[in-house]
């Protein structure tokens, strides 16, 4: 009895993690059918809007017929939609909702000019011919997206439906209380994930069984890749780039398709300016990865991929480090490290004004500080102030820098680089998520709490085995209010095992999975007022 008032307890406090609320039956009034009887609502995106908002009213309609078993009509003329339509489009190009902000009835100024926000509201006869409309609008192509997929999460389709196999529950109809719901920007701006050791899984699944024509991680995977992304409100991914996988733009596609979803593309600490060094530096025709013996070269090689990649949205990495993983080449006094990658720095940046936007700190550009390269930032590196920095764990989950007063202040910000996955000595961990929630929570909430709130990437490994805490970790980036207090991670944890096993399950695995305990006295601590601490300058 007491597991039954406990369980009743968590599952009121999860339904909070929904904007969007269901009845099973239609009555008319103020509530919007998509699916009920005879009524099947229309779904309606703008053709000049965003490829990223026709993807997601793609998606939408392919996730009503998942759970109800009728597909809905896309349409893209809005004067021929019918008497219930589901409205998708972004402030900015879909012509429907500039024609409802137009007539008043519809206020985008709440999320116009911002940053991945999306508005959510049920209206009786918003256009001619339309009785009953949900309109899903975005400040941006990824807000409308976001919008989107918040209502398929509401209606049972999880963000793993493909990657976990979970099937949703079959509904016969599925009808909105009515919602008029302007959604906060994220907590941190750019979050995302680095593939890396895909070796063991991803990439010979996708080279042999799911892309054999391109036999490699291709676009057909990254499609995926990128759905999944959306799906939980991220938007940034730095690619896969072990030496068994080809370079990210040795296919031309990929980067027409991150573009379509609305992905931002970067590059892992060892990949400045875009670049694959294990795929993409060929020694016999450029000489060796030195910048202190053979910069022209690898100047030429770095300005090449700023002008491909000049017209996509992209987070450069600055700095160097060696090929794979390894210290730079070329210099070992530290004072030589330092000028070094000073002089990178300087030049990156030529190549970015160049190429790319002559106001170089409109660019987003990032420093990773891995490894070695930690060390020559604190022996008195300087990084231009526009630069994000991202701060490294040790590889199993403990950050080893978080931002000091003075850092705190740059214009560029800071974040965050997290291992769920490492494959590296003394030990690895790729085959099972071994890094416990609360150190996720912990680690996570830490950073944020000291300013790290610009870029936030997860090294997943090949994604299968650190389900939860990519979930975990893309929640927190996007909502850091609703993990405020540490109670919510075991909360959140129940409420997606309940969304991929069931609620019947629930309970008994959520103690086999994690068996969270929290380690405060006062279960009711509440560890953050909204303010950052004030932080003495090291």
């Amino acid at each position: 009895m007491k597991l039954k008032i406990i369980f009743l307890l968590l599952w009121i406090n999860l339904e909070l993690f929904s904007q969007i609320t269901l009845r099973n039956t239609y009555n008319g009034e103020n509530l919007f059918p998509i699916v009920s009887g005879n009524i099947q609502s229309e779904i309606y995106y703008d053709t000049t809007d965003f490829k990223t908002v026709k993807i997601a009213a793609t998606l939408l309609a392919e996730d009503i017929e998942r759970v109800t078993g009728k597909l809905p009509k896309i349409i893209s003329d809005y004067k021929s939609l019918s008497d219930y339509a589901i409205i998708i489009g972004s402030v900015e190009k879909c012509t429907p909702i500039q024609s409802l902000s137009n007539t008043r009835k519809l206020d985008i100024e709440k999320i116009k000019g911002h940053w991945e926000q999306y508005y959510l509201k049920t209206m009786e006869n918003p256009l001619p011919g339309v009785k009953k409309a949900l309109v899903i609008t975005g400040s941006d192509r990824r807000g409308a997206a976001y919008g989107v997929f918040e209502l398929s999460k509401a209606i049972g389709v999880s963000p793993w439906y493909w990657w976990a196999d979970v099937t949703p529950e079959h509904k016969t109809s599925l009808v909105l209380n009515p919602v008029d719901y302007v959604s906060n920007p994220p907590s941190v701006k750019y979050r995302g994930i680095f593939l890396n050791d895909e070796d063991w899984g991803l990439q010979p699944w996708a080279a042999k069984t799911f892309e054999p024509e391109s036999g490699d991680i291709g676009p057909k995977t990254y499609a995926k890749i990128f759905e999944l992304l959306l799906r939980l409100k991220a938007n940034l991914i730095w690619p896969a780039m072990h030496s068994c996988t080809r370079a990210f733009y040795l296919y031309p596609e990929n980067k027409k398709v991150a573009d379509a979803y609305g992905i931002v593309v970067g590059s892992s600490h060892a990949e400045p300016m875009l670049r694959n060094n294990v795929d993409e530096w060929n020694e016999t025709e450029r000489g060796d990865f030195n910048y202190a013996t053979n910069c022209k070269s690898v100047y030429n090689y770095w300005d090449e991929r700023a002008k491909e990649s000049k017209n996509y949205e992209n987070i450069y990495t600055v700095g160097m480090r060696g090929i794979h993983d390894s210290g730079m080449e070329g210099v070992q006094r530290m004072s030589d490290k330092v000028n070094l990658l000073e002089k990178t720095f300087s030049d990156q940046r030529e190549i970015i004004k160049n190429d790319i936007n002559p106001d170089v700190t409109k660019v987003s550009q990032a420093f990773i500080p891995y490894k070695e390269v930690l060390e020559i930032y604190d022996t008195g590196l300087k990084l231009p102030d526009d630069i994000t920095i991202i701060w490294p764990d040790d590889n199993y989950g403990y950050i080893r820098r978080l931002n000091n007063a003075k850092e705190q202040q740059r214009s560029g910000g800071s974040g965050v680089y997290y291992h769920l996955s490492y494959w590296g000595r003394p030990h690895d961990y790729l085959w099972l998520s071994t890094t416990h929630p609360m150190l996720v929570w912990e680690e996570l909430y830490k950073a944020y709490l000291t300013g790290s709130d610009r870029i936030w990437v997860m090294n997943v490994g090949d994604i299968k085995p650190a389900e939860y805490n990519i979930q975990l970790s893309m929640d927190m980036a996007y909502d850091i209010n609703m993990f405020s207090n540490p109670k919510e991670v075991k909360r959140h944890l129940q409420s997606w095992i309940k969304d991929i096993f069931g609620e019947e399950f629930s309970l008994p695995l959520l103690e086999i999975h994690g068996n969270i305990t929290i380690l405060h006295s006062n279960e009711g601590l509440n560890l953050w007022d909204g303010t950052r601490p004030n932080l003495p300058e090291l």
